[in-house]
């Protein structure tokens, strides 16, 4: 949700800081923050409300002095305005310690109240500062009594506090008192730790990482580590020691960085064909499907009596695919429900019963809670993500990575395309286990291989799409519409639309029409009907014409040589025929793009859109 970024070693850190924090922004741009303490103990914060280049200009315009360590913070906004009193770093009244922090304090007005009443008093609206106040409160007591030892007095303070939070946490903790000291803990958010040559990087993501180090440790929940440059100690809140797993990062620089394209949207919508060869290779062979991620619970598969998916937002669609494909290919009874309702409504989860989260970043938090209470009702839980190392991935133990690649636009697309694929597979390694004839599996496998080319002609359409987005992006009112398979695709298309050119738009299924949204339709209302070829096509021809009638503009994706629907449509976006439970690969991409292009004529900023954050951490 926000963004973490942290350093000790020998080099200055404030172009460090800075750098890292423009990597970041993507997981949160309400305002920013950055705390040095130079070679003299002084320590030096500078905030700013607004982006990051707003922090940049302030730095340039009246620099703070050079220090080997420090933290920086880019803030999504959830307990107080996206001011610059409420940006992170935050310290105590003493202005001893300081904190950035991604998470929720939930018991923070508790702790808030009885600080107040020991006389602590403070400036901002947020629950970051409590927690600031907390350490530095516990900080002044242990200082008196404590005896030289080589402990750190701030990493005794921390985990003291640490003990009284309820909540989630990812935290770097400064102390001017302790100026070469790093102290960082994670619950529930995550942290990483980046090993280099008598230097550490902190970070909530690996993008803020890679260009100084590929070795890395990934903080488990309850977690801490005290970091100096000579010497790292990683230890349990309870201050158990632990030995550290120092893993290689999987992607490259390069991978992160915008290249030749405006915008990391249109660079992640175009490395989508890419993206889905990478998520097959290795898995996708002749009639088989092989998972290595999921081989040692084959059996429990085979003998599943239902499947439970669940995602949030992009994830969910994805998983609304899924719902059809497990049911269709592999014969299962399978439902897809939002993460976020199905841990507070009682769920019942039967023997044999297969839960799967899907989730881009693997931190996605109301999808972890439900991982948890599906483990507690004795599921089978398996992670779809893409971050090798995320929290699902290791709550779960077992699933399959998307290797999709970094993806940076807030708005989510070849992850998308890489949920369907690696669901896609699993509904056939299923389907070959219980029912599916090999000859059935072999046409959906040289299918779903086919379509990274496929992909590539619909992306030769971008500026054809450009010219549909330019001629309705005025229209403040779409609809999407779709039947079976695309019924979630109609839903995504229009999340898109939403998220990154703020028009509104809604999704749903073409039968759903008839039953009260007919009446939103006017002359020259925008209405995106994804039409391919398919068991239901003639119901959604007639879906088509009862629009026509009421004056709606039709924009049909439509399969390749489709004459039949140019009658009936203003627009037609081609996509190469394939068998149906793939289609949905294929008709996202112009969804993608007319969005893209309506955000970009609108003048809209399509990599950050306003108040949403790539990573939704809190609930």
């Amino acid at each position: 949700m926000c963004g973490i970024v942290a350093y000790v070693g020998r080099k200055i850190a404030q172009p460090l800081l800075i750098e890292g924090l423009k990597r970041l922004e993507y997981r949160g741009y309400d305002s920013a923050g950055i705390a040095v303490i130079d070679q003299d103990g002084g320590m030096h914060i500078r905030k700013a409300a607004g982006r990051i280049s707003v922090l940049e200009d302030s730095l340039h315009n009246g620099p703070i002095p050079a220090g080997h360590v420090g933290m920086a913070h880019t803030r999504w906004a959830t307990h107080g305005a996206p001011t610059e009193i409420n940006a992170h770093p935050h310290t105590d009244d003493q202005g001893r310690v300081a904190l950035v922090h991604n998470g929720i304090i939930e018991n923070y007005a508790a702790l808030k109240k009885a600080l107040i009443e020991e006389g602590h008093t403070f400036v901002s609206q947020t629950d970051t500062e409590v927690l600031a106040m907390l350490i530095g409160d516990v900080y002044a007591e242990k200082i008196k009594h404590h005896k030289s030892n080589g402990v750190s007095v701030l990493q005794l303070a921390v985990q003291e506090a640490l003990q009284d939070v309820e909540g989630t946490y990812g935290i770097a903790v400064i102390c001017k008192d302790e100026p070469d000291t790093l102290v960082v803990a994670r619950k529930g958010s995550p942290l990483i730790i980046g090993v280099g040559q008598d230097e550490y990087v902190v970070a909530s993501d690996a993008s803020a990482i890679v260009e100084h180090t590929t070795r890395v440790i990934y903080l488990n929940d309850n977690e801490m580590a005290v970091l100096r440059p000579e010497s790292f100690r990683t230890t349990t809140i309870d201050d158990v020691e632990i030995t550290p797993d120092i893993r290689q990062l999987e992607h490259k620089l390069e991978e992160y960085e915008l290249g030749e394209y405006e915008h990391y949207m249109l660079k992640e919508i175009f490395e989508q064909p890419a993206a889905v060869r990478n998520c097959m290779r290795g898995r996708a062979k002749d009639s088989n499907i092989v998972l290595g991620g999921i081989a040692d619970c084959e059996s429990e598969l085979r003998n599943a009596e239902r499947f439970v998916l669940t995602g949030q937002g992009t994830a969910w669609h994805a998983g609304v695919v899924g719902d059809y494909l497990f049911e269709e290919i592999a014969g299962v009874p399978t439902e897809c429900t939002y993460a976020s309702e199905f841990r507070y409504r009682n769920p019942i989860v039967e023997k044999n019963t297969v839960f799967v989260a899907i989730s881009q970043s693997g931190e996605t938090a109301d999808t972890l809670a439900a991982v948890r209470e599906a483990k507690l009702r004795g599921a089978l839980t398996l992670g779809l993500v893409n971050a090798v190392g995320s929290s699902i991935a290791r709550e779960t133990g077992r699933g399959i990575y998307l290797h999709a690649g970094p993806e940076i636009g807030v708005a989510s697309t070849k992850a998308f395309t890489c949920q369907l694929t690696a669901l896609t597979m699993l509904a056939v390694y299923l389907g070959r286990r219980r029912h599916t004839s090999p000859a059935e599996c072999q046409e959906l496998i040289a299918g779903l291989c086919a379509i990274p080319e496929q992909m590539e002609k619909v992306l030769a359409q971008s500026l054809k799409i450009r010219d549909i987005a330019d001629e309705f992006h005025e229209r403040e009112n779409w609809l999407f519409l779709g039947r079976g398979y695309h019924y979630p695709v109609a839903l995504e298309g229009a999340l898109k639309l939403k998220e990154i050119s703020y028009i509104h738009a809604e999704g749903m299924p073409a039968a759903e029409m008839k039953h009260g949204p007919i009446a939103l339709i006017n002359e020259g209302m925008p209405v995106v009907f994804i039409a391919t070829r398919g068991v239901q096509y003639d119901k959604v021809i007639s879906n088509i014409e009862e629009v026509r009638a009421r004056g709606g503009k039709i924009i049909a994706v439509a399969t390749e040589g489709d004459a039949q629907i140019r009658r009936y449509s203003d627009h037609v976006i081609e996509v190469p025929d394939t068998l149906e439970p793939l289609q949905p690969l294929l008709s996202v991409v112009p969804l993608q793009l007319l969005a893209y292009h309506a955000a970009v004529i609108r003048g809209c900023n399509v990599d950050k859109p306003r108040t949403l954050a790539k990573s939704v951490t809190v609930e």
